[in-house]
């Protein structure tokens, strides 16, 4: 049942109950109060009829003035049969009252009431007064349909009501399907305008945060995807254009050759696992880094490269640094692009320096090549600079990580590291 519909019907059907638990009560109450209020009415009547006529009436009898038109007065004797006035022939209301009191009861299709005659032996007369019961009735319907009416009144603004209140609470809710909806074909600009109701507006933020969230995720992992493949792509690269060189050497030893391809497929699916573990558990916590091992890894690998080209690589690290989480591989990952670009568009020595930046670790890579033009970031992808698209996979690393990485100088080149510190 759609909520508009179960909300009219729950306060309706409320409405209704509370109405008829206050209706019938009060419907008995009047049903009592007027019968009550005419036979009061009928029994001061009697008592003033009676206290006019004689206990022996001799001749025709002078009822007092002042009585209303409708009343049925007549005399009975105390074996209920009727001696004059208006009334049945007998009654035994009238027999009820020898006993000196006055009595009441529905006879003949009328309210009457029977009162002895006041006598100074025992009651030899009764008066018996009555009004048709259909007048009584007749009271106490239009008092039922009042107080129907005006139940129905209150059950005619309940509803209306609801209709507003439930207009006010689907709403919210239908913005938020059409939302998730738009959520769901693609749409990560959602956006649900407040309504008011704190729940609503809190499952509308969780539903934008979500969205940006998700269009945050997607658009990080395609540019992942697009700088992975570069990275991959470069590296297999290297390794075919090594093969080729060699097998177009006639007489050439291919050893040297297949040792170099070995040892590049094997940096290349370190690479490679590197890039799949950090795309599948970018979420997992990170560990306490290990500058020390890292580093030697970094001399081990780009060492013979470096020295390839007469190059020096200088790594320095100072003590006592502060304490840094952070995935290895990405870290790994971002170090391997830094140093790779100073490999390839560098000069001179390459300096890696760890140092301590208060809260954190900053690790900075140099070299003495020409750098990077003023007007131009290298951070940027760019189909034009093939140092584009690894650094900015390199960014986007240190931002998972918590960090930045930065151009510290363009000329000659400088970047930064910046790791946060992890308070133990």
């Amino acid at each position: 049942m759609p909520l508009r519909r179960r909300v009219l019907v729950v306060i309706v059907s409320v409405t209704a109950l509370a109405v008829a638990l206050f209706l019938v009560p009060l419907a008995i109450a009047v049903n009592i109060l007027y019968h009550d209020q005419t036979v009061a009415a009928l029994q001061r009547d009697a008592a003033w009829v009676a206290a006019a006529v004689p206990d022996e009436p001799r001749g025709p009898l002078k009822l007092p003035t002042g009585l209303p038109g409708d009343l049925a007065i007549g005399g009975y004797t105390l074996a209920g049969a009727r001696l004059f006035g208006d009334g049945p022939a007998h009654s035994r209301l009238a027999v009820s009252s020898k006993d000196g009191r006055v009595h009441d009861t529905v006879e003949g299709g009328f309210l009457a009431v029977s009162a002895p005659v006041p006598s100074d032996e025992s009651p030899a007369l009764i008066i018996r007064v009555a009004t048709p019961n259909s007048q009584v009735e007749q009271r106490i319907h239009q008092a039922w349909l009042l107080m129907g009416g005006l139940g129905l009144i209150v059950i005619a603004l309940a509803a209306g009501a609801a209709v507003r209140q439930s207009a006010r609470l689907a709403a919210p809710l239908e913005r938020l399907t059409a939302a998730a909806q738009t959520l769901g074909g693609g749409d990560f600009s959602v956006r649900a305008a407040p309504s008011g109701l704190r729940e609503a507006d809190q499952a509308a933020q969780a539903l934008e945060a979500t969205a940006r969230r998700l269009g945050e995720v997607l658009a990080r992992e395609r540019a992942f995807s697009a700088d992975v493949s570069h990275q991959l792509r470069t590296g297999l690269t290297g390794l075919l254009l090594g093969l080729e060189s060699a097998l177009s050497r006639p007489g050439a030893d291919l050893a040297p050759a297949v040792q170099a391809a070995l040892t590049r497929g094997e940096r290349l699916q370190e690479v490679l696992d590197d890039l799949v573990r950090l795309s599948r558990d970018s979420r997992a916590p990170a560990e306490r880094l290990d500058v020390d091992a890292l580093m030697e890894e970094i001399r081990q690998e780009w060492h013979g490269p470096l020295a390839r080209q007469g190059r020096r690589l200088t790594i320095t690290v100072e003590p006592a640094l502060p304490p840094v989480t952070a995935q290895p591989a990405a870290v790994r990952q971002i170090l391997r692009v830094l140093l790779d670009n100073a490999l390839r568009h560098g000069q001179g020595e390459v300096a890696v320096t760890v140092s301590d930046v208060g809260p954190g670790m900053a690790v900075e890579v140099s070299d003495h090549g020409p750098g990077v033009a003023p007007d131009s970031d290298p951070f940027i992808r760019s189909s034009g600079h093939s140092h584009g698209i690894g650094l900015a996979l390199a960014r986007s690393l240190a931002e998972a990580e918590g960090g930045r990485l930065v151009l510290s100088r363009a000329r000659p080149p400088l970047f930064s590291l910046l790791l946060p510190g992890h308070d133990t």
